[in-house]
């Protein structure tokens, strides 16, 4: 395998990853919004496990197409790991977000998310140049302020904030869920050495492979009363349309941050990638009239210099 600075010329190096970056947290961000719209009628783990489900099916369907020779086993199970240690994370801050304000709880995921493959590609890439690293600075300063809302539902789209205090526990969750975000991205770049398609399909195996063991062992048993079977009735409805498009979504998130991560730094990929919250936040201002905090448009426009110091 060539390496990553052969794949792409040094001078365009970080522009082409910021670039890949930005269209990943594109992505991120609308399969969020689409995952949370679905959410509002049918359980989030459901929602996004249809969606796990169906781009697996096409992502093996490619690898089949493209006639990818299979993956050597390292990077298979570093791809795998990832996606099963990803769709536990999720559970876990699913968990973390139902336990109290929302807020906080998000910002930390968010921070602990991008914080995590920034320090290891710091350690294994070397410092990156002043610009860029004042850059980096400006995204962390960036995903807290865009994240962060005090009294307010974590995602735009939310119907209210409850106001109450975060307990120690939810941020205990919160942490936890934001280091096995992080380290899915840290495996996705591992497992990309043998070929983006297939770091993308064994790491869906295992994100199938979770949601399925944590629906089991989650999924309430069968309702007793005909009012709890009608609401049952109602969440199996349609709940699959939007976990396709947030799927969909999600895949061509995946697509594009694996890609930026392998042809350039780790930690600027990271870093740009990490900030979709804010396009989250730009969708439901635009589709659902839902206005951001003055906090979160101060995040956007600082998200903004970030990725232009990036950039250079």
């Amino acid at each position: 395998m060539l390496p990553a600075s052969s794949l792409a010329p040094h001078s365009i190096a970080p522009v082409l990853s910021v670039g890949l970056g930005l269209i990943a947290a594109v992505t991120w961000g609308g399969s969020d919004f689409a995952g949370g719209l679905g959410a509002r009628r049918s359980p989030a783990l459901l929602v996004a496990a249809s969606g796990h489900f169906l781009t697996l099916i096409l992502l093996l369907s490619a690898c089949a197409l493209a006639q990818e020779p299979l993956p050597h086993r390292a990077e298979f199970l570093e791809g795998a790991i990832g996606g099963l240690e990803g769709s536990l994370a999720l559970a876990v801050f699913y968990r973390a977000l139902a336990m109290g304000a929302m807020g906080l709880t998000a910002a930390l995921t968010g921070l602990l998310t991008a914080l995590v493959p920034v320090a290891y590609g710091l350690c294994i890439e070397g410092l990156p140049a002043p610009f860029a690293l004042a850059g980096l600075l400006l995204g962390v300063v960036a995903i807290w302020l865009i994240a962060h809302a005090p009294g307010q539902g974590t995602a735009p789209g939310s119907r209210s904030g409850s106001g109450r205090a975060t307990p120690p526990l939810a941020l205990l969750l919160g942490a936890v869920s934001g280091a096995g975000f992080g380290l899915q991205l840290i495996l996705l770049k591992l497992a990309s050495q043998d070929g983006v398609l297939w770091a993308l399909t064994s790491a869906r195996i295992g994100g199938v492979l979770g949601m399925g063991a944590i629906l089991l062992v989650a999924w309430p048993k069968s309702p007793g009363n005909r009012e709890e079977k009608g609401k049952t009735q109602r969440i199996w409805k349609g709940f699959w349309q939007m976990g396709i498009l947030a799927g969909a979504l999600d895949t061509i998130g995946n697509f594009g941050y694996t890609i930026a991560a392998h042809t350039g730094r780790l930690d600027l990929a990271a870093m740009v990638s990490s900030l979709y919250p804010g396009f989250t936040i730009l969708l439901a201002a635009i589709v659902l009239r839902e206005r951001p905090s003055r906090r979160q448009t101060l995040g956007m426009a600082v998200a903004l210099a970030s990725v232009v110091m990036l950039s250079i």
